[in-house]
């Protein structure tokens, strides 16, 4: 699935994980790709026989309305859309606290393999949420003599999973320490340490199926010394594809690894965003006139054809992302939505959030 597609699937499931009915009243229909409507269609309708029975008059009540609305919409769709469709009818609170039966339905960006009906207080989305893991993250550790951090490259999101310190004593001998002694005790808290990041990293990555590989950061020697010394199981440690010199730890210290490892993370997507920004920054540094930026610039120069990439932070609302895509569909323009998540993203959001990069100049 494109950028703006998986945009809009996650904008969808984050609203329909704000709703809960009174009682168990919300519909879900979930028609796998390949299947036809009109069996789904009947169940519907025999369901709303069996929803007579339901004590609860008001239950009653919404249960029916809710699967009459979902028998109506399934005969306007007519045919099984080519992934599949994900159905959802309910009587629910709106934002200002009034209550609306709403129906929605939905051609998912990928092949629904999963049929269900389900009546209860919240709506199904597990199976949407699957689609929206990214199929391949990356290990990140950053490791320093003193602490080390964990974290977790998924999609455009970088997590931290578990910051660590070390125990190991300072440069500085206590009183009565011989030299040799305190190198051994300096050396013995180190392998312990050692021993503990690399079981930590055990506890985060073995089990993790989607993990393509480990990116290893911090000062030389110790991040080389930690790989060297054999502490992490051979199966991870065939996993490192990328050792960087980094100084620091915590998010910067990710931030900053993921940063050096552009090369090898080419085709991610944190890669491509911070590429179409640092494309979109350096143009309006260079060449002002071969961008916009701000709401209305850049829906004027969309409204004229304008716009080659449209950038697009997902901090916008759900309403503003839908009406710039849809002005970008009618120009062929390249959609990039964007997080702030990274410094580039940050700066981004500063900027109002939403930005052109041009087809041609603009001189108003």
């Amino acid at each position: 699935m494109d950028e703006a597609q998986k945009f809009e699937l996650e904008s969808l499931v984050e609203e329909l994980e704000s709703y809960r009915g009174r009682h168990t009243e919300l519909i879900t229909v979930l028609i796998p790709a390949g299947a036809t409507l009109t069996q789904t269609t009947k169940q519907l309708e025999d369901e709303k026989g069996t929803a007579t029975n339901i004590k609860s008059s008001g239950t009653r009540k919404n249960v029916i309305n809710a699967l009459e609305r979902a028998v109506r919409k399934l005969k306007e769709i007519g045919r099984t859309p080519e992934n599949g469709l994900a159905l959802f009818s309910g009587n629910v609170t709106m934002a200002d606290g009034r209550e609306s039966l709403e129906v929605w339905a939905i051609e998912p960006p990928k092949k629904l393999k999963i049929k269900i009906y389900r009546c209860d207080q919240t709506f199904v989305l597990e199976p949407l949420k699957d689609m929206l893991e990214t199929d391949e993250v990356y290990g990140l550790l950053i490791i320093e003599r003193n602490e080390a951090t964990i974290g977790l490259l998924d999609g455009k999101h970088i997590k931290k999973l578990q910051n660590m310190t070390s125990g190991i004593p300072g440069k500085t001998r206590a009183g009565g320490q011989s030299a040799q002694r305190f190198a051994r005790i300096r050396e013995s808290a180190a392998k312990e340490f050692f021993k503990r990041v690399a079981e930590a990293m055990k506890k985060h990555f073995w089990d993790n199926k989607k993990l393509k590989g480990i990116l290893v950061g911090g000062p030389i020697p110790t991040k080389d010394e930690f790989l060297e010394q054999g502490q992490l199981v051979t199966a991870l440690k065939d996993k490192v594809i990328a050792v960087r010199d980094i100084g620091g730890t915590g998010m910067h210290g990710l931030q900053e690894l993921v940063e050096r490892c552009q090369d090898i993370l080419a085709e991610q997507e944190i890669t491509k965003q911070r590429l179409i920004l640092d494309l979109f920054f350096e143009k309006l540094a260079k060449e002002p006139n071969k961008v916009s930026y701000g709401e209305a610039e850049v829906e004027d120069r969309l409204n004229r054809g304008a716009v080659e990439k449209l950038i697009i932070s997902k901090s916008l609302s759900r309403e503003k992302v839908k009406m710039l895509e849809n002005l970008a569909k009618a120009s062929s323009t390249e959609i990039h939505i964007v997080t702030n998540e990274t410094a580039e993203g940050v700066q981004f959001d500063n900027l109002g959030g939403v930005a052109g990069i041009l087809r041609f100049e603009i001189h108003d």
